[in-house]
């Protein structure tokens, strides 16, 4: 027989809440664990191997949806490149808009830097959107 988890001991093992867990198994993501006979869950090891892909899967910013995607195509032995290739411009439009925040921010310290003691512009540049040419 294989070992079986608690849901406290998979919380543990995967460092995910037991409150996630139980929510990832009332939208689907996570199949429904065998239960004891007092009623308890009782997870096996592809419940926590699932669990550690759904969290990895978080961490890198996929959302609910593309990971349900995913691994219905990772049950049928299927190409995952359309979502990965969706995901990665997702990151490239993140990262344009970080980008263009960066810039207006080193812009406004610059102001701040040329002015004397008292004249820091930074909360008129933030209430003046048109200063910043509208990236964000």
């Amino acid at each position: 027989m294989s070992q079986l988890f608690s849901i406290g001991a998979l919380s543990q093992a995967t460092g995910c809440k037991v409150e996630t867990i139980r929510y990832y198994e009332k939208i689907g993501l996570m199949p429904e664990p065998a239960r004891s006979e007092g009623g308890q869950r009782r997870y096996q090891p592809r419940h926590r191997e699932r669990l550690r892909f759904i969290r990895h899967s978080r961490e890198l910013g996929f959302t609910l949806d593309d990971i349900r995607e995913l691994l219905a195509l990772s049950e049928k032995h299927g190409h995952a490149d359309a979502i990965a290739r969706r995901h990665r411009e997702a990151v490239q439009a993140r990262i344009r808009s970080l980008t263009a925040l960066r810039d207006e921010l080193d812009r406004m310290i610059v102001e701040c830097e040329q002015g004397h003691d008292g004249e820091c512009r930074v909360i008129e540049v933030l209430s003046d959107h048109d200063q910043c040419g509208g990236e964000h």
